[in-house]
């Protein structure tokens, strides 16, 4: 392709209702996402809740090695969670107006249609801006955070899968991590046509050690909340042959660490697990690089960047069979599937890897590296470049 027909830069516009320096999938997305369209060349601008409610203005911040400008507008805590903050809804209109006559973006993608999104998608849609919305949430994921009696949780996810449908019908294009959340999405609104467009990572940035380990580390990575059911993990740590001498690295932090240092405490297993807190991406590597096996119990993924990390990273991966991650692992090649909650089973599959012979080791790893390679970035970017344009995608 000559200079001439390459496509021009664009300038666009990711609203987020999660974004650094928060931790989680959708902001570690959303942060890759942005920092790849600014090594292409187009003017990014990213809009996200304040850090605190005294720091709301536009900044030039660095983001995974790029800058860009980032609209930080005025939020409050949501203090039944551990970092959640939130945009007043009444006031998000109004800055969205402000922003956008300001701007001019030629698209706006946004990445959740709660807060910011649904702003900037409204008032898009009213100046004639294409709409690209992703979705990173299931209504039924938040209900621990809602502190909602029992019997008003079902209308609050009836509620909140209405208020979706009525974003997401501005959009031109949506997208999802993986066909299953996209079916997922169709069956709780009226889009059709989701398409599925991983969240993508870079395999380069990753380390993988091929070979056997001198020690069995199992390592989990991720938010420590009840939704990741880091319980059922502890739970199959004492199943273990005691010989096989293995320890849980948690790699993360959240609301549910001191519940969990509990549970750890009364299984009798406190000398094998540690809980890092949060750490650096320089540490989280490691920790991947250095591990046997990566184990994720979660029962609520719409596509599991930690797990993609963990297969960049050439580690067999025993996970859920739930939501995302058959998508991932594909059973007995890059690792095993086990029933979600049952510690027993899971203990069984890790069992299993941590007995390998060496060669049967060093094929789940490279079955790893192999299968994360449909997920590379520049794929996801060509993907996303192609919706703002207005162009057909079929994948």
């Amino acid at each position: 392709m000559s200079q001439a027909d390459s496509p021009q830069p664009q300038r666009i516009l990711l609203g987020c209702d999660t974004f650094y320096p928060d931790v989680n999938g959708a902001a570690r997305f959303a942060e890759r996402l942005a920092a790849g369209l600014v090594r292409r060349g187009n003017d990014v601008h990213v809009v996200a809740p304040s850090k605190t409610y005294a720091t709301s203005g536009s900044f030039l911040e660095t983001i995974e090695g790029e800058q860009m400008t980032v609209h930080r507008w005025a939020s409050w805590r949501w203090y039944p969670h551990d970092w959640l903050r939130f945009v007043l809804p009444w006031r998000a209109r109004s800055h969205a107006r402000k922003l956008l006559d300001r701007v001019r973006p030629d698209v706006i993608h946004i990445q959740s249609h709660i807060i910011v999104g649904r702003a900037l998608a409204i008032e898009g849609r009213r100046r004639g801006i294409r709409i690209v919305a992703t979705n990173h949430v299931m209504p039924e994921n938040v209900l621990d955070f809602t502190l909602l009696p029992e019997r008003a949780k079902r209308v609050f996810v009836r509620w909140a899968w209405r208020a979706a449908d009525r974003v997401l019908r501005l959009a031109s294009a949506v997208t999802t991590p993986t066909r299953r959340a996209a079916d997922f999405l169709e069956r709780n609104t009226h889009r059709r046509g989701v398409l599925p467009v991983s969240c993508g990572l870079r395999a380069s940035d990753y380390e993988a050690k091929i070979g056997p380990r001198a020690e069995h580390k199992i390592v989990f990575v991720g938010r420590v909340t009840l939704e990741k059911e880091i319980d059922v993990i502890l739970r199959a740590l004492p199943r273990l042959d005691p010989a096989l001498g293995a320890t849980l690295t948690i790699v993360g932090d959240g609301d549910q660490r001191k519940n969990l240092e509990k549970l750890t405490s009364e299984l009798g297993i406190s000398d094998r697990v540690t809980f890092t807190g949060r750490v650096t991406d320089t540490e989280l590597r490691a920790h991947l690089t250095d591990a046997s096996v990566f184990v994720i119990a979660s029962i609520a993924e719409l596509q599991s960047i930690a797990t993609m990390e963990a297969m960049a990273s050439g580690l067999p991966i025993v996970a859920a069979n739930a939501m995302a991650l058959p998508h991932l692992v594909h059973e007995g090649e890059n690792g095993f599937l086990f029933q979600p909650g049952n510690d027993r089973e899971l203990a069984d599959r890790i069992s299993t890897v941590l007995n390998f012979a060496p060669a049967e080791f060093e094929a789940m790893q490279l079955a790893s590296l192999e299968a994360v390679k449909v997920h590379d970035i520049d794929r996801t970017l060509d993907t996303f470049e192609a919706l703002y344009r207005g162009e057909q995608v079929t994948r």
